[in-house]
């Protein structure tokens, strides 16, 4: 995992004091460390780390003063800067962690302009599997034309589909020697910050070095200005479905850009349901479907 001082360093005083003290107690701290995936800070209610296979509560009830400390280090100290991000519901910090917020909405015409009186955060811990993706490289790409084929990954939430496809875009885009594949220019549409996880225009994980970036538009503007402006030879975004995703990636078939896509789902009969995604899959547009 990335350096863990990363995140307790947003954890000021009895707040950060708490959760290094549990992990470091621990009889199993290295493993705590590799395991985290969440930290969860609720006002007036115990901290909660998530684990993959258990869940650590301390207990000690969080003042909504702290909670308000957490957040100022989040920002840098100016909240109002971060405004945009907090009403898309997250703030992307170093290192690529994604932290939720949650709390009362104020709302106009129909969006949100502000959350107040924050009441919880989620730091979800950002994780890279180096080289997961050698696993299924060979359904992804075609060996012998040195292309790659149109995949759509598909699991239940919280089995590393977005994991898997990063690492896929980082072997697709550097290449793969051992297999006389030539790298390619990809462009990422990162609607949720998840993928190459961007802090101040840097990715913070590792998306190869021919791979393009645009984050916090939709899936279906962020290709079509990829296609527009950095002419991708691959195309990734994470969690399609919506009519507007199926439009956007049949104007990038027809440009011959070929694309690589996740989707939550248990099995085909469950995806086939998604008349947009049926569709790809019914005329072909889809030539590889992998379950993971």
């Amino acid at each position: 995992m990335k350096d863990f001082g990363e995140v307790l360093y947003y954890f000021p005083g009895k707040v950060g004091k708490l959760i290094s003290d549990t992990i470091n107690n621990s009889n199993n701290a290295s493993k705590i460390v590799l395991e985290l995936q969440e930290i969860r800070i609720r006002c007036n209610r115990p901290i909660i780390l998530r684990l993959r296979s258990c869940e650590i509560v301390i207990e000690y009830n969080v003042l909504e003063n702290e909670i308000l400390s957490i957040l100022e280090k989040l920002c840098n100290n100016s909240i109002y800067a971060y405004k945009n991000q907090i009403c898309e519901g997250f703030i992307t910090v170093k290192g690529g962690h994604r932290v939720g917020i949650t709390g009362n909405c104020v709302m106009e015409d129909g969006k949100i302009i502000n959350i107040k009186y924050i009441s919880s955060l989620n730091f979800r811990i950002a994780r890279e599997v180096i080289g997961c993706s050698m696993k299924i490289i060979d359904k992804v790409i075609n060996i012998e034309k040195g292309s790659v084929n149109n995949t759509l990954i598909i699991s239940e939430p919280g089995k590393g589909k977005t994991t898997m496809l990063r690492d896929i875009i980082r072997n697709i885009s550097n290449g793969i020697e051992s297999l006389n594949f030539r790298g390619k220019t990809c462009g990422v549409v990162d609607e949720r910050g998840e993928i190459a996880a961007m802090y101040h225009g840097i990715p913070q994980n590792d998306i190869g070095f021919r791979t393009d970036v645009i984050e916090n538009v939709s899936k279906s503007i962020g290709m079509k200005m990829l296609i527009r402006s950095m002419a991708p030879e691959v195309i990734a975004c994470d969690e399609i479905g919506s009519k507007e995703d199926v439009e956007a990636i049949k104007d990038a078939m027809i440009s011959g850009v070929k694309g690589i896509f996740t989707m939550h789902g248990k099995n085909l009969e469950e995806i086939k349901l998604n008349r947009n995604i049926n569709e790809l899959i019914e005329n072909k547009q889809i030539e590889k479907i992998i379950f993971l």
